[in-house]
């Protein structure tokens, strides 16, 4: 069964070749130090150090009756978004990252390289980056753009910068994340329309409508406004933001611990370092995909 399911990604690579290449010398001819620092920027918006804080905030939004739509939207769209990606594509198609693929293609490892040479550490397709930045943001933009607020332009904006980063930085291929893409937003539609029903059938008709801490936080609201939760949020945000992009600034390079693997290809995938689900074998650390294989773990 196993190698019947590789060539499903096998086989994505050969429809869609021509295609990823393209693309990956569209960036590649714009590469510089400045646009590197871009993307890398923009990146951090699919990166889960900054998407799984952000459901934290959702939980907690869930605690306000004003906000309980933003955070249930945000919520059910991760949710939903990562069990497609994470859980039922990428280990159905099995597609390897292009830097392990394109190793012989002297023009792509020259772009990747001078990205910054950045690794993860399991299969390609979807971009689990992509689905995270367009799940967000779908869901956000439903839920503005239900109240009539602009913001809400600014929420795809971001996601399809986040999605163009991770082909430029040279980690997916362009096809990963027209897949991203489509799981993220599918994801961000079904958690805003879940969301919505759990407020109106289940909050509304019941006590559960009661919950609300803005009525025990009324008097600090009042004398800001009602300008003290929307800031707290936006700080709260940033912050979790620059937890997420600050490391990202020395990834990659010389300083990555690498997959020990050195099969059909030397895996350039990240090694998973002290990390205690996935130990050394025989003294070497291996990515989550090789260490799976030589474990004979499914």
């Amino acid at each position: 069964m196993y190698p019947i399911l590789l060539t499903l990604g096998d086989n994505i690579d050969k429809i869609f070749s021509s295609f990823d290449l393209w693309v990956f010398h569209f960036f590649g001819s714009m590469q510089c130090t400045f646009l590197t620092y871009v993307a890398k920027f923009f990146t951090t918006f699919g990166d889960e150090g900054f998407i799984i804080p952000l459901v934290v905030v959702g939980a907690v939004l869930c605690l306000f009756k004003r906000t309980r739509k933003y955070g249930l939207s945000i919520i059910f769209a991760v949710v939903i978004g990562t069990l497609v990606t994470n859980i039922v594509v990428k280990p159905m198609v099995l597609r390897v990252r292009p830097y392990n693929t394109l190793q012989g293609n002297a023009d792509y490892w020259k772009w990747y390289i001078g990205a910054g040479a950045l690794s993860e550490s399991d299969y390609s397709f979807p971009s689990g980056h992509t689905t995270g930045a367009f799940e967000i943001a779908t869901a956000l933009f439903l839920c503005f753009k239900s109240d009539k607020k602009k913001i809400a332009y600014l929420f795809p904006i971001i996601a399809i910068c986040t999605m163009g980063s991770r082909v430029y930085l040279m980690v997916h291929y362009a096809s990963d994340v027209l897949a991203g893409l489509i799981v993220g937003i599918v994801a961000g539609i079904l958690g805003y329309l879940i969301a919505k029903f759990i407020v109106k059938f289940i909050f509304e008709k019941t006590k559960l409508d009661n919950i609300d801490l803005g009525k025990a936080l009324k008097k600090i609201t009042d004398k800001t406004n009602g300008k003290a939760a929307p800031v707290a949020i936006v700080l709260v945000v940033v912050c979790i933001f620059l937890y997420a992009f600050i490391p990202s600034l020395t990834e990659g390079g010389d300083k990555a611990v690498r997959c020990a693997y050195n099969g059909e290809y030397d895996c350039y995938n990240e090694a998973r370092v002290d990390d205690k689900d996935y130990p050394p074998i025989d003294g070497k650390y291996y990515c989550k995909i090789h260490w799976k294989q030589l474990k004979g773990v499914d």
